[in-house]
């Protein structure tokens, strides 16, 4: 049998069709059906949306069957019309297994091969009763060929709209990519599974716009978490072997690092695990809310995809609506008992600050500084040490540029290994090492002290408990304060000695070339050129240099690593659970920004203007949440709170690809992280000098939240908002900030003409009143914030629990609004697309016993969040009776 792939159904209209009662209106949509001809089994396929009030019903979407579903010449589909009682909050599958809420029209059913062998591809079929007999009324059937509706079709609209072909669906092949025309490798590395849908909706002038909504996967769900937990596992390596390599410690202090390095093997035991277990994953490029209670996927994001408009106007120019769906990053298998992230770190910081530990007080501030340190250390020393090489590898080939240059590149990395040393807080903890060495033992419980009050008394800090000195160990106010300035002094004064010697080697090397002008020697051309005298007298200076180098990173690390020692001994095992639930949720945000930036980058190669503002400004990137704050979705905000915060210390870096591996590279430590995006060689000349030369480019994560489900009403009622207009108000000075700095650095006419910068100011200032405004479920928020992001082109995205209901609501509503408001789409249509594009359309059996929330029935495949009715986002009947029931327990018990 001939395979047709793909078969793509044209808009069905149907015609005269026959109502039960003659008093009844007709809502009606169609069921398609599939009887594959060796298993003469019906299959439920698909359905359109419901059209109501008429008998003549034309539908804006139909059906799709994409390349690798089997559709034959003997395959047979069946189209069922059906009469919708009351859709009410009911989905069109749902109407299909509640037969009280629909009524049975009228069927018709044909050959797949009658269709394609037909004249132009087209039937008008007659609908019928179940038992074949009364005629109801007619639809028809068209065959779309790929590519048909790339030919810009902008026929003119009657007044009777009802007599047009509207619009269809289709879905696009593997080969397209996810966006057609531009099947980029790069881009197709990072997404899967793009699935398409195609609209026709009449403009204000009686034009058809035509909508290509795009959804697709994206392999970084897996990709990003596997690398970041690699780099967790080989930091933290690093960090327990520095522990180790502190050297003799007091029995107290050694019996802390004992106990901190269990805890710490047991954590990295546990990422070995579970990045083994992500590397057995070989199912769904994405996570779906069902599984995200799952240990071993806690690191991945749930329902990750990419989310696209392309709008084509017959008069506007083409325009393209990406936004990034994902549910909210959140710790799910950790729980939400005691809340989330912002609330637990504060805690645990003040209980850390004001609880006596048998340990020293280091701010997080001084703890980060400290994680740097130990990072330019481990990053500059391996430099120098290769840059040093190099310097005697050039003297043994006696090349003064090569020498030049590697003494240039040995002075720049050494100047900023000296310079990372320069800190009073290297200097306080290097004497609170001393004074933990052997000899001194506790005299009382330890009173912490808090080295952020370091300054001129830091260096005087000692253990935490007075010091009981013993002969054989100098008391600490012989410690020499200035040994450690000396060490890393010695290091700077070797540079100079280097350069000293290379300058006067490349000086003697000038003016020996000049007096031997004049026809020099066979003799003396062999001793000008013996490349042995400036090795062995450039030799012993590097030799110094690399002993000055270990003196001060032996010592740095050391007491870097006790720093870091006091961090974890004071909060066991909290502070590793805290990282553990801080690095679980950066992995999903991360995860989500990765994809954020890869697309936009593809969008934006061709705009100098947004290239300009990346390298110049940064990336704005605006996350719009859906969360209560309400019982555990709060914990959730918090989470989510705290893990787009914490995408500042994220730069990225765009590579030119060296092989057909496109994922990005990802690379650095928990406090700083480098994402290299990698692109092809000819996309890659279409960049910046800027950007080509490695700049590195900011990321300026933004969160917005509006709780608008059942739950938020609960919190307003009886809850606490503070949470989210807290978040809120941080957020806006952040956006704020990046407002100004874009106007500081990019020029005024950079910007569309209307994306204007009176209009930024504008919306900016609307936005600020509507969040001071206090509003209950204020989405006026959403929509400005939103529409500040579009404007000044950053990243959108939109989160709730699970990435399902709320978020397609919010999805689908910002697209019928930008049609509305950018592309002129007909007002009189403005429900009509809502519902067309919230229409279910899910392939495949389903099973609708499963909860829409937090089962499995909305994410088997991608297009399956489309998409729940507004009334989800309404109080639902029960739960109001349970808040009047609550509010006149309240009544009584104030009076009694």
């Amino acid at each position: 049998l001939q395979c047709f792939h793909p078969f793509i159904l044209k808009a069905q209209a149907c015609k005269d069709l026959v109502a039960a009662t003659r008093d009844r209106k007709l809502n009606t949509f169609i069921q398609v059906s599939v009887v594959h001809p060796a298993e003469h089994i019906l299959t439920r396929y698909s359905s359109t949306e419901i059209v109501e009030g008429t008998k003549d019903p034309l539908f804006l979407t139909g059906v799709t069957f994409p390349p690798e579903y089997p559709i034959y010449e003997e395959t047979k589909i069946k189209l069922t019309v059906y009469d919708v009682k009351d859709k009410s909050q009911d989905t069109v599958s749902a109407l299909l297994h509640s037969l009280h809420r629909s009524y049975f029209l009228g069927c018709a059913t044909f050959r797949v091969g009658d269709l394609v062998k037909s004249k132009e591809q087209q039937l008008t079929l007659t609908l019928r009763t179940s038992d074949g007999g009364k005629t109801v009324g007619t639809i028809e059937v068209n065959l779309v060929k790929m590519g048909e509706l790339e030919e810009g079709e902008t026929d003119h609209i009657t007044a009777d709209t009802q007599d047009q072909k509207c619009a269809l669906v289709r879905e696009c092949t593997a080969t397209e990519g996810i966006s057609g025309k531009d099947n980029l490798p790069s881009l197709n590395a990072v997404l899967r599974n793009p699935v398409c849908k195609l609209y026709r909706f009449p403009t204000s002038d009686n034009k058809w716009m035509r909508i290509r909504e795009q959804m697709a996967e994206t392999t970084l769900s897996f990709h990003v978490p596997k690398e970041l937990i690699n780099l967790h596992i080989k930091e933290d390596m690093r960090r327990n072997q520095e522990l180790k390599d502190l050297g003799e410690l007091a029995p107290h202090w050694d019996n802390m690092r004992k106990s901190v390095i269990a805890h710490c093997d047991q954590m990295l035991s546990m990422y070995q695990d579970t990045l083994a277990e992500l590397g057995k994953h070989t199912g769904s490029s994405f996570k779906s809310s069902c599984s995200k209670g799952e240990k071993t996927l806690e690191f991945i994001p749930i329902n990750l995809h990419l989310q696209r408009m392309h709008v084509h106007s017959p008069r506007l120019k083409d325009a393209l609506y990406d936004v990034i769906t994902v549910g909210a990053p959140a710790a799910h298998f950790q729980g939400f008992k005691n809340g989330g992230l912002r609330k637990l770190l504060s805690k645990f910081e003040a209980e850390r600050r004001n609880t006596g530990y048998q340990c020293i007080y280091y701010s997080p501030e001084n703890t980060a500084k400290a994680k740097e340190v130990l990072s330019n250390i481990n990053h500059l020393q391996p430099l120098i040490s290769s840059h040093a090489d190099l310097l005697l590898s050039s003297a043994s080939q006696r090349s003064p540029d090569s020498l030049k240059n590697s003494l240039k590149m040995l002075s720049e990395k050494t100047e900023l290994f000296v310079h990372a040393f320069k800190d009073q807080l290297v200097r306080s903890a290097l004497l609170a090492l001393y004074t933990a060495r052997p000899g001194c033992v506790l005299k009382k419980p330890a009173v912490p002290r808090n080295s952020a009050e370091e300054g001129a008394d830091a260096q005087h800090q000692e253990h935490p408990s007075q010091i009981k000195r013993q002969d054989s160990i100098p008391h600490h106010s012989e410690y020499d304060e200035e040994e450690w300035d000396r060490v890393w002094a010695n290091v700077a004064k070797s540079l100079n000695c280097l350069i000293a010697m290379v300058d006067r080697l490349l000086e003697k090397d000038i003016s020996n070339v000049k007096e031997g002008e004049n026809e020099p020697s066979a003799a003396d051309c062999k001793v000008l050129h013996t490349g042995g005298d400036w090795y062995e007298q450039l030799y012993p200076l590097v030799i110094t240099l690399k002993d000055c180098m270990g003196e001060v990173v032996t010592r740095a690390k050391q007491s870097m690593a006790f720093v870091l020692l006091q961090e974890l001994a004071c909060g066991l095992p909290q502070c590793l659970m805290l990282t553990l639930r801080r690095d679980i949720v950066f992995s999903q945000a991360l995860a989500g920004l990765v994809c954020g930036f890869v697309i936009k980058l593809h969008t934006g190669l061709h705009d100098q203007g947004f290239l300009q503002q990346l390298h110049t400004v940064g990336l704005l990137v605006q996350y719009e949440g859906l969360l209560s704050t309400y019982s555990e979705e709060a914990g959730m905000l918090e989470d989510m709170a705290v893990g787009i915060s914490d995408l500042q210390k994220v730069m990225f870096k765009v590579i030119e690809a060296k092989s057909e591996d496109f994922l990005p590279i990802i690379t650095g430590r928990r406090e700083h992280y480098i994402i290299e995006v990698q692109l092809p060689a000819k996309m890659f000349e279409l960049l910046p000098q800027e950007i080509k030369e490695g700049k590195l480019l900011r990321m300026y994560p933004v969160l917005f939240n509006v709780g608008i489900n059942e739950q938020q009403t609960l919190a307003e009622r009886f809850g606490d908002t503070t949470l989210q207009e807290n978040i809120n108000q941080e957020n806006l000075e952040l956006l704020k900030e990046y407002y100004k700095l874009f106007t500081e650095k990019m020029p005024p006419d950079c910007l569309p003409h209307f994306q204007e910068q009176n209009d930024l100011k504008g919306l900016l200032e609307s936005l600020h009143q509507n969040i001071q405004a206090k509003k209950r479920k204020n989405v006026e928020i959403m929509w400005l914030a939103a529409t500040i992001c579009r404007k000044l082109n950053g990243v959108r995205f939109t989160c709730c629990k699970s990435a399902k209901d709320r978020t397609s609501m919010s999805v689908t509503l910002e697209q019928c609004s930008i049609l509305r408001d950018e592309h002129q789409l007909h007002k009189d249509f403005f429900i009509r697309a809502l519902d067309c594009m919230r229409s279910r359309q899910t392939q495949g059996a389903l099973n609708e016993s499963d909860d829409p929330e937090t089962g499995c029935l909305t994410d088997n495949k991608p297009t399956s969040r489309h998409f729940y009715p507004v009334a989800l986002l309404l109080v639902s009947s029960h739960l109001l009776v349970v808040w009047l029931i609550l509010s006149l327990a309240l009544l009584l018990a104030k009076y009694q």
